[in-house]
Parts: structure tokens; sequence; C-alpha cells
């Protein structure tokens, strides 16, 4: 991904108004992200733990979408969960319900799309063994890095359109 600015990110969002996207929390440290290793830029608003945010560089531009996660289930268990976009695997909490308010008339009229996406939102980093889950959570694949890169992409696309559509 390349690397992008704050009035990029705000001018993104496609399933919020212009005020929301001005007022949401955008990272501090855009300047430090690992562009080059990022399919997509993803965060979690700290002020706000049920919002995240996702930017992601398309053919025809910078698309942001606005998440809500689902609230955190009281399980007394650890139980393992599979990021939808990734396919990485995590435990307790790692991945999170998130749900999108789908572009245009249909999200004005309360229509979502939900996925189950990993909490911190870093799928890119994920993939590319740059972060790692809680140790006993991966799954060994034989596909390479590349391979499922572009997986995760397809995925992202996918996710993407369903909310613009």
């Amino acid at each position: 991904m390349r690397p992008i600015t704050e009035s990029d990110i705000r001018r993104s969002f496609v399933n919020c108004s212009k005020g929301e996207a001005q007022r949401l929390a955008v990272p501090r440290d855009l300047e430090e992200q690992p562009w080059d290793d990022l399919d997509f830029l993803g965060w979690r608003d700290p002020g706000a733990p049920d919002r995240g945010y996702l930017v992601a560089d398309r053919d025809d531009g910078l698309v942001g979408i606005t998440l809500r996660a689902a609230p955190k289930s009281a399980r007394g268990f650890t139980s393992r969960s599979m990021c939808s976009l990734c396919l990485t695997t995590h435990t307790s909490g790692g991945v999170s319900l998130m749900t999108a308010r789908r572009a245009g008339e249909a999200g004005r009229q309360g229509n979502t799309v939900g996925q189950y996406l990993c909490a911190d939102l870093a799928c890119s980093l994920y993939v590319r063994g740059r972060k790692k889950s809680i140790v006993g959570a991966e799954i060994d694949e034989t596909i390479t890095v590349e391979e499922k890169v572009a997986r995760a992409r397809q995925n992202l696309t996918t996710f993407i359109g369903a909310v613009v559509r």
C-alpha cells in the first residue's frame, strides 16, 4: 500500500457522513506504518473500543470503511476463531465480529455487512509473518506467503465490494 495522509483517510470513507469522517480518530503514527507490508490500513479507536476503521487502496482510489465490533461474549473457556480476511486463527478474543454499514441508500436504511476480522485489524502483518497470533493457534499451510497475500487481498476485495454494492 502507498503511504497515505490524514486528509486522504478522511476523504476515503464511503459508509459514513463527511462530518463523521472529520471527527473519527486517525492513527497518529502514519509516518511509522509499514506501508510496504500493508494491504489496508486498519485500526481501532482508542476512545471508542467498539469502533474500527479500514482504508484500502483500490484501482479506483482509496476506500475507507467504518466498522463496529460486536460486544465480546463472556465465555468460560478458551476458544479459537479465524479471521475471514487473512485466515489467521486466534484464541480468546483475537477475532471480532465487525459490521460495516453499507454505503449509500442501503446503509441509510440500516443494512450492514458483517465479517469476522482480526480484532487488531493487523491482517496484512499476520499474513506476512510480521506479527504472530498467540502460540498454538496457528494453522500450518503449505502455500507461499505470496499466495496467502493474494488470498487475503481477494477476501478484502470481496468484503469491500459487499459494503459499496
